[in-house]
């Protein structure tokens, strides 16, 4: 009887924590390797075929990005839609802060590197010192998602910035610095899967890399036949990739194959050291 009364006390004294991401399944480096192309070629078509320009087009997506995250932040779960399109506009984004500080103010792509580096070393150390926790599985408070999204652009900027300094220096073209991220990627995996190398180490260099694979891709579709690249110009490439994305998160939002469970913490419990 003791039992069942401390049970049912436990139960009601429960509170249910909802996370506001995916779990990290192959469809989430599928739909991230596509954002992150998506990122690349829109921001060169809003730029160049819509005629907005870089300061234009930073504009632009800023206040459509800004718009969407407060929606993002404003559910009380992970919903597919809304979040994916977070992604997709925090990558056009991420790509406008590395561009506008190399071809509108001159940084070069070394300094560039280097302070989106640090700045994202930073965040991970806030993150940590009021968290306790880098994980992903457990963003279930405002403030958590704050350093999740802060986290998120800073990779995407110094994705792109490690990205092109890397095409700069070494003039690899598309498809070659594509296979030499993937490589890097596989790499990271099997030091997961295989030396058990940590987890949420692993799960956030992958991410940066991300980034200038899908932008190798991006570029490999659309830029001209005599650069390197395939030549289905940067609004073919963006479409195609935007319909797979949407594609792919509809089937998510029906199979909620990627729905991560929730955190259950009784009442009292410092969620905050999960």
């Amino acid at each position: 009887m003791l039992l069942m009364t401390d049970t049912s006390a436990a139960a009601r004294n429960a509170r249910t924590l909802l996370n506001k991401v995916p779990e990290v399944t192959l469809f989430f480096w599928v739909i991230k390797i596509l954002a992150t192309t998506v990122g690349e070629t829109a921001a060169d078509f809003l730029a160049t075929n819509m005629g907005l320009g870089l300061r234009g087009t930073t504009l632009v997506m800023g206040a459509v990005f800004l718009i969407v995250l407060l929606i993002q932040f404003r559910t009380r779960r992970y919903v597919p839609g809304i979040y994916w399109l977070t992604v997709v506009l925090i990558s056009v984004v991420g790509t406008l802060v590395t561009d506008n500080l190399t071809d509108g103010l001159g940084v070069s792509l070394v300094t560039s590197t280097v302070v989106f580096a640090l700045a994202l070393a930073l965040t991970f150390a806030a993150w940590w010192a009021r968290e306790r926790t880098l994980s992903i599985h457990t963003i279930v408070t405002a403030r958590r998602e704050a350093f999740y999204w802060l986290a998120i652009l800073f990779t995407f900027a110094l994705g792109t910035a490690a990205g092109d300094l890397v095409d700069e220096k070494f003039g690899l073209g598309y498809w070659a610095t594509a296979l030499l991220v993937a490589a890097l990627i596989a790499a990271v995996t099997v030091s997961h899967l295989v030396f058990r190398a940590g987890p949420v180490l692993c799960f956030w260099i992958a991410y940066i890399l991300t980034r200038p694979l899908g932008a190798s891709l991006g570029d490999g579709f659309s830029q001209a036949k005599a650069d390197g690249g395939l030549g289905l110009g940067t609004t073919v490439t963006s479409v195609g990739f935007l319909v797979v994305i949407l594609a792919v998160v509809a089937y998510l939002a029906v199979s909620r194959r990627d729905q991560t469970p929730p955190v259950v913490a009784a009442h009292g419990e410092d969620v905050l050291t999960r």
